[in-house]
């Protein structure tokens, strides 16, 4: 906290300098310019490939300059954070006071994981940060704001139903594309910095290069190096990133929608009794306010939902326990993201164990993550954060406190109807209170079906036709 007030003191400004695209016959490169002042200038960029054949200058674009732009505002909390200085000058575009209050907004809510993490108690919506933008607009519906977006050229909403799907290499990406095969829905797989399992995912789901469009993000060194000095430095809302990225890879594919695989369990705050969410970017609460966004001052781009909105993670891990052909390759373990492993150790790891294991035979289970993590009592700690004993659960991207102590549950069932012994985590758990409370509550996901969604009504249908059925 003293940290915080110190800096803000000693650097009151950020700025938003600008952009600059290069453009050629294969690839669409963007350079962005921030600068803290008095301490450090950073230059992150962006490279979005180009359908092949692709002729058009999207630099040319006035759509493609707003959503350019508006990546960069998402981009830019990342570089702010540092310092976190009071007031950020966007000189790189024009916002509205509307705009304005969207991006406080998201910069808040989006933080509340760094606020809490580094003991930040003053920062409060209204006074972390004044935005100032040189070019803003009064009104969002003035003739000048039409007339720019009515310039945008050829419109992408409307034309064709092809599907970006970002895959990020777990389960619940692959779940998704499996949903639109079956729907028959033409799909192109998106991803970020490719790496083992995001690539392997899209071989397995049948994707040739052509359907697959991999954009590179390179973080400023000089950001790095200010973290390995001990400026602030912690969680930021990458699925925001995912949003406008994907939109700007969308358009320029001739894609229609962008279908995220972000699951009702996401709205559960990670700390209870409180709004701070590691997984806020990829609550309904963003999906619904990117929506808005989108449809206000993005008009065109591609239609933005997520396909698994409607269902728990209980329901995701039941479908994926059906799709054996990406149990050996899938991959969602931020520890051992760098070789593209399982570690076995982390709360991640320990999560999609539990969630998979009501499922799958526990040898099945065990050959995905090499090891019996429920015979680790080292992982005690981690349990007790998963299931509610502790306040806060982990930081990572996990289910609701409520699913994961009915799988518990329905896994300890299974095991004792085979006769085989219950590992430590498992006997450690059925001495608790919580094991006779979701004993007694039995299945209540099998037929869940979260009716605050954004899903096209044919592709609902399919979601609860072939995940919320109860079977």
């Amino acid at each position: 906290m003293k940290q915080y007030l110190s800096l803000r003191e000693q650097y009151p400004r950020f700025a938003y300098r600008g952009y600059e695209i290069e453009e050629n016959d294969s690839c669409l490169k963007i350079t962005y310019r921030f600068e803290t002042l008095g301490l450090s200038e950073f230059a992150p960029v962006w490279v979005f490939p180009k359908a092949e054949g692709d002729c058009r200058r999207w630099s040319e674009d006035r759509l493609m300059q707003d959503m350019i732009f508006s990546l960069g505002m998402v981009e830019l909390i990342s570089y702010w954070k540092i310092a976190c200085p009071p007031t950020v000058t966007v000189e790189a575009g024009r916002l509205n006071q509307d705009q304005i209050d969207w991006w406080k907004d998201l910069y808040f809510n989006g933080l509340g994981e760094f606020f809490y993490v580094n003991g930040i108690k003053e920062a409060d919506p209204n006074h972390f940060m004044d935005i100032q933008c040189a070019g803003q607009l009064k009104d969002p519906c003035t003739d000048q704001y039409k007339e720019r977006h009515e310039e945008c050229g050829v419109e992408t909403v409307g034309k064709g139903n092809g599907v970006l799907v970002p895959i990020g290499g777990g389960k619940d990406s692959a779940v998704t594309l499996e949903l639109l095969r079956l729907a028959g829905k033409p799909v192109c797989a998106y991803i970020i910095n490719p790496r083992g399992a995001t690539i392997h995912t899209t071989e397995v789901a049948g994707l040739d290069a052509s359907h697959v469009i991999s954009a590179k993000r390179t973080l400023d060194s000089n950001m790095l190096e200010l973290n390995r000095q001990g400026y602030l430095n912690g969680h930021t809302p990458f699925s925001a990133l995912v949003a406008f990225s994907g939109i700007i890879a969308a358009r320029m594919h001739g894609l229609t929608m962008v279908a995220l695989s972000n699951e009702s369990s996401a709205n559960e705050s990670t700390v209870q009794g409180s709004t701070v969410n590691h997984q806020y970017s990829k609550s309904f609460k963003f999906e619904e306010d990117f929506h808005y966004y989108q449809t206000t001052y993005l008009k065109g781009s591609a239609y933005y939902f997520s396909m698994l909105r409607p269902l728990s993670e209980f329901q995701i891990a039941r479908f994926f326990a059906g799709q054996k052909q990406y149990h050996g390759i899938f991959r969602s373990c931020n520890a051992g993201s760098k070789t593209d492993s399982w570690c076995g150790h982390c709360p991640k790891c320990l999560f999609v164990y539990l969630i998979l294991s009501p499922f799958l035979k526990p040898q099945e289970v065990r050959d995905i993550f090499g090891r019996n993590m429920l015979d680790d009592w080292d992982m005690k700690e981690t349990l007790d954060q998963l299931i509610g004993i502790e306040e806060e659960k982990p930081f990572e991207c996990v289910g609701s406190r409520d699913e994961i102590n009915t799988a518990i549950v329905l896994t300890i069932k299974g095991l004792e109807e085979a006769g085989e012994a219950l590992p430590c985590l498992l006997s450690y758990y059925k001495t608790t209170d919580l094991y006779q409370t979701f004993r007694t509550r039995g299945d209540q996901y099998s037929s869940y079906y979260d009716g605050n969604n954004l899903v096209p009504d044919d592709l609902a249908g399919l979601v609860r036709k072939y995940c919320a059925d109860g079977l």
